[in-house]
């Protein structure tokens, strides 16, 4: 049996990517090399590694066992090439993934002070809702994530980050933004605006705001923090966002808080895959975010 780096780059590229177009598209290959090379895989192994379903590949039972062992081997590939080479021994690409809050706020100062503090450049950032961002890291298309809201995944770890404060928010038309500390009773047979279905803030909504209203009503589901505010700053409905979402339209004036009986504090995760294969790149930044604050000085708020 003899396999090769480059079935196990088109193994992981068609177990990510799930078709061999876009597989071919990624590697700079042809399709007929990337089938080529995934056959080939399949007869060494003598397993099949996909199942085939709609013109699209679906990793079996036999590649999820492989998947994990295939991305350590190509880190660790990259790796040798390192300790070989007069290269920097951080010169790997380095795949952080936030929901979108902590993506558009806190994660450009963290990578811009791992950045300062290690000299590394290669990073890439993907932003997306916090099922998606999951959906990555159990394909071991990401390193390492934050997100808003608990992961219950087995095969990821999730530790506890920092925290987050989460603010009501309505129009400033809207009598119940006039000031006063109002009761949950005052917000009966409210309209909301929401995040779709996945999205931390829409989960902290449902777990810790939902129970306490007797009657509301999804008015609208958006996908972005900006189109929520400018439904609410447009009086459609209310909504429940974090006050970093939230700072400028505050700011601004185009939406007003409307206080509540207690704070609205909400856990940020850190998370990886349990069996993804950390090396040292990986575990330097790791240990960095463990650590980090927003001023290095302070913890976050």
């Amino acid at each position: 049996m003899s396999i090769t780096l480059k079935q196990m780059r088109v193994f992981t590229a068609v177990a990510q990517e799930q078709t061999v177009t876009a597989a071919a598209e990624r590697l700079h290959l042809s399709k007929p090399a990337v089938s080529t090379a995934l056959s080939e895989l399949e007869r060494l192994l003598d397993h099949r590694l996909f199942d085939r379903v709609n013109n699209r590949l679906h990793l079996n039972a036999q590649g999820h066992k492989l998947l994990p062992l295939a991305s350590e081997l190509l880190e660790r590939s990259e790796e040798i090439e390192g300790v070989l080479s007069d290269a920097d021994p951080l010169s790997g690409q380095l795949n952080i993934g936030g929901s979108y809050t902590i993506g558009n706020h806190v994660l450009p100062f963290v990578l811009g002070h791992f950045r300062d503090e290690t000299g590394h450049r290669k990073q890439s950032l993907v932003i997306a809702n916090t099922a998606r961002i999951a959906t990555m890291l159990l394909g071991f298309e990401l390193d390492i994530a934050f997100v808003e809201g608990r992961v219950d995944e087995p095969d990821l770890v999730c530790e506890p980050w920092h925290e987050d404060e989460m603010v009501v928010l309505c129009s400033p038309q809207n009598p119940l933004g006039e000031g006063g500390m109002l009761s949950y009773a005052d917000l009966a047979g409210t309209d909301w605006v929401l995040r779709e279905p996945g999205s931390g803030t829409r989960e902290f909504f449902i777990q810790h705001v939902a129970p306490q209203l007797r009657e509301w009503h999804c008015a609208f589901e958006l996908s972005s923090h900006e189109a929520i505010v400018n439904a609410v700053s447009a009086n459609l409905g209310l909504a429940c966002l974090s006050r970093m979402s939230a700072r400028q339209a505050l700011a601004e004036g185009g939406v007003v808080e409307v206080r509540v009986p207690e704070p609205l504090k909400r856990q940020h995760w850190m998370l990886y895959h349990r069996q993804k294969y950390m090396g040292s790149l990986q575990s330097l930044f790791l240990d960095f975010a463990r650590n980090w604050s927003l001023d290095h000085n302070q913890p976050l708020r």
